[in-house]
């Protein structure tokens, strides 16, 4: 039974009463449930099997590739959620504009937004730029059942320094010019790209998605009151724009410690944590009435068992008293990671929460 959801609210579905929408929800569960940002990828041997030789944005528009590799994770871990697998730039390139993902570097953009004029390319997206996306999510609910999918976007700030510096950036310093330099600019920029990132969570969501997660990858870069004058109204845009939905709305970011309490204001249900800050820190940060996201260091996992589980256990302990609580690695799994010791952690996370 796949989810079904309008803007008029939510609708029982198959999913209503899993761990995870539940925790989303700041309701008790059976245990804290346990999904891990990246679970879909480069750590898994059977993922890299099923990409070889298929550049990866080719890889996002194959809708039975899509399900296979978002399953994977599913199957082999046991997580309580799926997170949609696809890359941040697809709606980007799904509009019309030059970029492609170049290994071991990223996403690259041909010719970089700086002007005006450059900012009239970006054009609205619609449904049928992404048919892939909902054949996939058709799919893939089909196969999940009971287990709900994270839909997920790429945050206007983060997106508009892809767009800004042409690929990744250490300083950002072309985006921030910009943000500084020509602030009218910037926030026409930012309206444009809440309006294609909106659109794309909507195409989620109405194909089936069970919660959305906004990734802000980039704005720990920025000071929290850069991010409230020039990237909090364009998050809140994208929030109010699904609210109608009734499914969770999850936010995450990374070096964003000083910016969580920003970053619960803009309209999320949940606001990620990455490892910097203790859970129980972030919930004072964030303020009540969220739950929360995370938050083991991704680099824990390469350290033997006791250590995991000892790592583990101050997560967990930090988050004893929590609203709402979903397990979550404070960043992306990493490439190198066993693949054992992720579904390792899920069982112990499970086993020690556990009613």
């Amino acid at each position: 039974m796949s989810a079904i959801v309008s803007p008029s609210g939510p609708q029982p579905t198959a999913t209503y009463d899993s761990a995870f929408l539940k925790a989303c929800r700041r309701e008790p569960v059976p245990h804290t449930p346990v999904w891990f940002m990246r679970q879909a990828g480069r750590s898994l041997p059977e993922y890299r099997k099923v990409r070889e030789g298929i550049p990866m944005l080719e890889s996002c528009m194959r809708p039975e590739l899509v399900t296979e590799i978002t399953l994977q994770p599913v199957r082999r871990h046991h997580v309580d959620a799926a997170i949609y697998f696809s890359d941040i730039v697809v709606p980007l390139k799904a509009i019309g504009v030059d970029l492609d993902i170049r290994p071991g570097v990223g996403p690259v953009v041909e010719n970089p937004v700086r002007t005006r004029a450059d900012l009239a390319r970006l054009r609205d997206l619609t449904p049928e730029d992404v048919p892939y996306v909902t054949e996939a999510i058709g799919l893939l609910t089909a196969e999940l059942g009971e287990t709900p999918l994270i839909g997920f976007a790429g945050a206007p700030f983060t997106l508009a320094s892809y767009l800004v510096e042409g690929g990744p950036s250490r300083n950002h310093e072309h985006t921030k010019a910009l943000m500084y330099g020509d602030p009218q600019l910037w926030a026409d920029l930012l309206d444009r790209l809440a309006e294609i990132t909106a659109a794309f969570l909507k195409v989620q969501i109405e194909a089936g998605a069970s919660a959305v997660q906004l990734f802000d990858s980039w704005v720990g870069a920025l000071a929290p009151a850069d991010y409230r004058r020039s990237v909090l109204p364009a998050s809140s845009k994208v929030f109010e724009a699904v609210a109608g939905y009734g499914v969770p709305r999850i936010h995450f970011g990374v070096g964003t410690g000083e910016l969580l309490g920003l970053m619960g204001e803009a309209g999320a249900d949940v606001v990620g944590v990455d490892w910097r800050v203790p859970m129980d820190e972030a919930a004072r940060r964030v303020g009540p009435g969220k739950a929360l996201q995370g938050n083991l260091d991704p680099a824990v996992l390469f350290a033997g068992r006791e250590a995991v589980e000892a790592k583990t256990r101050e997560v967990l302990d930090a988050a004893a008293d929590l609203e709402g609580h979903i397990f979550n690695l404070g960043h992306g799994v990493l490439p190198t990671t066993d693949p054992d010791a992720l579904t390792r952690l899920v069982e112990h996370v499970h086993t020690q929460t556990a009613l």
